[in-house]
């Protein structure tokens, strides 16, 4: 299983917040490059970025320092918040991103979720962020009607290339990861899942390791490698770090130009 850290950016610093609100950020380092050098130099394949001015302004924002983070380190990077039109998602996959997440354009216009995981194969991910199993949008500041598991069928049909799924109540709390919502996940798509929210220890990490044949394939691992509460190199080695896939270069690469 990957184990992937995150680096949440507010204001070009990165932070985490407490079930995804902004209120309620704790600023851990003003240097986010620092930061993505570190968690590479512990072992880490690759690092989810989450632009949150992003998620709440509606398109990307920190791109300065997204690009810088690119080009600091020699993994991959994904990234979420305020993609939600082509130009966007063109933009930071310009940038050097390898992996666009989709979130509340998923919900809100999956027919262009449709087009851009054709136009970028193998590079759009959805990210669906549940509170209380139904689906929130618009960097987790509303709460739709729709079932988290029949989006990720939806999305999975349409070509996104891995479902992030992440439980809202348990972001940011160190409280476990919500084994049972993400078995309902993995069992309900043919594509990767990946957990995000609440993992405290590698006993969660192990936990979630039970459900890799099911298809949960990586955990997006936060506040708990900020604390101390994990040691990354010490997580990897307890699960196996898996091994990103890039791109084929006759796939996608019109994107980098």
């Amino acid at each position: 299983m990957n184990v992937i850290p995150a680096i949440d950016l507010l204001e070009g610093r990165c932070v985490r917040l407490y079930q995804g609100d902004y209120a309620r950020s704790q600023t851990f380092n003003d240097n986010p490059v620092e930061v993505a050098r570190q968690w590479v130099s512990e072992g880490a394949t690759m690092l989810h970025l989450v632009d949150l001015d992003g998620a709440k302004a509606g398109y990307p924002v920190n791109q300065k320092t997204i690009e810088a983070i690119v080009r600091a380190v020699d993994v991959p990077c994904q990234l979420g918040g305020g993609l939600r039109d082509r130009a966007a998602v063109s933009t930071v996959l310009n940038l050097g991103v390898k992996r666009a997440i989709l979130g509340t354009i998923a919900v809100e216009k999956p027919q262009l979720v449709a087009e851009l995981c054709s136009e970028f194969p193998g590079q759009i991910l959805v990210g669906i962020d549940a509170r209380n199993g139904k689906v929130a949008t618009r960097g987790w500041l509303e709460t739709s009607e729709i079932l988290a598991t029949e989006l990720a069928q939806q999305m999975a049909q349409l070509g996104a290339a891995e479902i992030i799924y992440t439980d809202i109540h348990r972001d940011g709390t160190l409280c476990g990861p919500n084994l049972e919502a993400l078995r309902e996940i993995a069992t309900a798509i043919s594509v990767p899942a990946i957990a995000s929210g609440g993992v405290s220890s590698i006993a969660d990490l192990l936990s979630l390791l039970a459900l890799e044949p099911l298809g949960v394939k990586g955990a997006i691992v936060g506040r708990a490698i900020y604390t101390g509460d994990i040691s990354l190199k010490e997580a990897i080695q307890a699960v196996g770090q898996g091994r990103w896939q890039d791109v084929p270069p006759d796939l996608g690469s019109s994107s980098f130009a």
